[in-house]
């Protein structure tokens, strides 16, 4: 069935399409009613269902004969090492450890943090939490020990696994001392700690808390699967790039493997024993998704890869893991192509390497800019596919739905809302614009299931947060436009829209032209304070290596591009060349912190910033310009 059809038979009949794509789970009780109305716009799926997520991850593949196919495969180019996991394998690592956990007294609704490096362990450990009815939250590894105890506080874990250490290239990166300092910082205090010992660093264990993860593992009795209602947490996450308090998605278990599993054939057209590579952190929720639960509801095999784009040795590291374990959906962020498109812009690297199994490389978690979309298309002849999600909703809110049909690429867009979401484009008063206006992209309750009930312990928060600008929706904090064939555009954060002397601009927008000159790898737009039009836009410029022009003479060829391509209106006239942009580890470029900067304002350092030090670089290039004055 192609997509405009399913699209219709879910608008006909949302909860009898939910309870059809229900059938695909293994339930110990199936549901009977898919959507719950609590009132005030506050809506809950499946909770009549009784189910275990680990089961549905392994159990029933290995049940089903399929436990000597691969389910897990570590590949590390910083180690050099790699191995492969069986479900079989992987079923009899994760009961043992879910034993572990329950010999010490972790039970159905404990909260259990997992602090932990990209190694086949972590996801043995997220398996494990569920496979007993715990609740994970998986805290990005190497996170500083008070962004870790505040997350400790706030969801109060009765156990804490971490590894000893984080390997990055050129350095090891201890994530003992930062643990034990997070407990010591924390209120809360967990009732033990279970470490995973890696060769390059072991770590020193405190007697009476710290347990080792090999003799835990060797010596628990393996525990069975645990059965949990359908509405009862699976996970929480802390958002990224948030500022002060963090906000703790709440993930429901029925709605997120019913979706989860939904996705993976009508999205990204995958069948299992398929290799599914999403290369990401299992810190942040495309590692949920894509690298723990999708592929393994799915029986797929899937990669954890602990490397980067480029450095590890050097940008054909993307192309060697797709050729090497035959991957057939590949799914990255922008910013990823892009790091690799400035080191090999002409993409001689990929040409050693037989691709050919490769059908379709998905990217999301930033604007997919036209020109590194048009690069990736030329270099690898397959459909390069931007969709855009949000860790509140855990999958695709808009994709192109390969599974179903592969159609129309439109560069600059994520494609069509899936269904599950009714997108519109409001205005400020709340009402939807014209096609092709921009405004407020929002989503008309209910989400679908798997979404995001509410947040952790904060339900007034949630409300602020996403329900009370435009009651009766969610609203995504994205800004965007969609067209007469309901195309979505997602033209950059509501706060990155810009006023320039009365008219709204979109910085989305200027960055697509910025990034269209042939010697600009990556770029970024923000406004700045102006007392004369309020606000004004500066763009910075990365410069594909090997250039070796004057960088005056690319400023002003940018700045006739933008007059050219938006017109006068942008009145865009300054930018600067810089080494890099300051992201956070998911890779969104930290446009807010930015502009804080140029303005001369206070800010808190982002907890997810990659590297702190490329903020003095901003600063430094926005001075040459007469801003960030100190």
């Amino acid at each position: 069935m192609g997509y405009s059809d399913t699209y219709a038979r879910w608008q006909a009949d949302p909860e009898a399409f939910w309870l059809k794509a229900a059938e695909a789970v293994d339930w110990v009780k199936a549901p009977e009613q898919a959507l719950y109305d609590r009132g005030d716009h506050i809506y809950e799926w499946f909770c009549d269902a009784q189910v275990n997520t680990c089961y549905n991850a392994v159990d029933r593949h290995v049940e089903a004969g399929r436990g000597d196919q691969v389910a897990i495969i570590y590949d590390s180019p910083i180690t050099g090492r790699k191995s492969k996991t069986t479900y079989a394998e992987l079923q009899t690592q994760v009961a043992a450890v879910a034993g572990g956990l329950a010999e010490r007294g972790v039970t159905k609704g404990d909260r259990v943090i997992i602090y932990m490096p990209m190694v086949t362990e972590a996801l043995v450990a997220m398996l494990a939490v569920t496979r007993i009815g715990a609740i994970h939250s998986v805290v990005f590894g190497g996170f500083a020990a008070n962004e870790l105890a505040v997350r400790i506080d706030d969801c109060a874990p009765k156990a804490i696994i971490a590894g000893s250490c984080g390997i990055e290239p050129g350095r090891v990166v201890d994530y003992k001392p930062l643990l034990d300092g997070a407990i010591d910082l924390a209120a809360h205090k967990p009732d033990f700690c279970v470490i995973f010992q890696r060769e390059e660093k072991p770590a020193d264990l405190i007697e009476g808390r710290d347990v080792d993860w090999q003799v835990m593992q060797n010596t628990a009795a393996p525990a069975p699967c645990v059965p949990v209602r359908g509405d009862d947490p699976a996970y929480i996450l802390y958002t990224s790039g948030t500022t002060g308090a963090p906000k703790g998605v709440v993930r429901p278990t029925a709605g997120h493997i019913v979706a989860l599993q939904w996705t993976m054939k009508n999205i990204y057209n995958v069948d299992p024993g398929d290799v599914f590579w999403a290369a990401s952190d299992v810190g942040w929720v495309v590692g949920h998704s894509y690298i723990c639960y999708g592929p393994l509801f799915a029986g797929c095999t899937t990669i954890v890869f602990e490397g980067k784009p480029v450095g590890t040795p050097d940008a054909s590291t993307f192309w060697r893991v797709i050729a090497e374990h035959n991957v057939k959906s590949f799914f990255t962020a922008p910013t990823a192509i892009r790091a690799v498109k400035r080191e090999d812009p002409k993409g001689e690297l990929a040409a050693a390497h037989d691709l050919s199994n490769l059908c379709a490389l998905f990217l999301a978690g930033e604007r997919a800019d036209p020109d590194t979309i048009e690069w990736a298309q030329k270099l690898l002849d397959k459909p390069v596919l931007d969709h855009w999600w949000q860790t509140e909703t855990g999958y695709s809110i808009a994709a192109n739905p390969l599974g179903m049909e592969e159609m129309p690429v439109k560069i600059g867009s994520p494609s069509v809302a899936m269904p599950g979401y009714d997108v519109q484009i409001l205005g400020e008063d709340g009402h939807p614009v014209a096609d092709g206006e921009l405004g407020a992209i929002a989503v008309k309750l209910p989400l679908p299931p798997g979404t995001l009930p509410t947040l952790w312990n904060a339900p007034e928060r949630f409300k602020t947060s996403y329900l009370n600008a435009f009651p009766g929706y969610y609203e995504t904090g994205d800004a965007g436009m969609k067209d007469a064939d309901g195309y979505l555009y997602i033209m950059a954060r509501t706060d990155d829209v810009i006023n320039v002397a009365g008219h709204r601009l979109s910085t989305g927008a200027m960055e697509e032209v910025l990034a269209g000159h042939p010697d600009v790898a990556e770029c970024a737009v923000i406004g700045v304070s102006d007392s004369l039009k309020g606000q004004m836009p500066i763009g910075f410029l990365c410069l594909n290596s090997g250039t070796n022009r004057d960088a005056a003479d690319i400023v002003a060829e940018e700045v006739a591009l933008m007059r050219e391509k938006i017109g006068p209106v942008a009145a865009f006239k300054q930018a600067v060349v810089v080494n890099r942009l300051p992201k956070t580890r998911s890779g969104k470029i930290l446009r807010g912190t930015m502009v804080k900067i140029a303005d001369s304002e206070d800010f808190k350092m982002p907890a997810t910033i990659d590297d702190p030090a490329i903020l003095d670089e901003i600063r430094e290039a926005l001075q040459t310009l007469g801003y960030a004055k100190t």
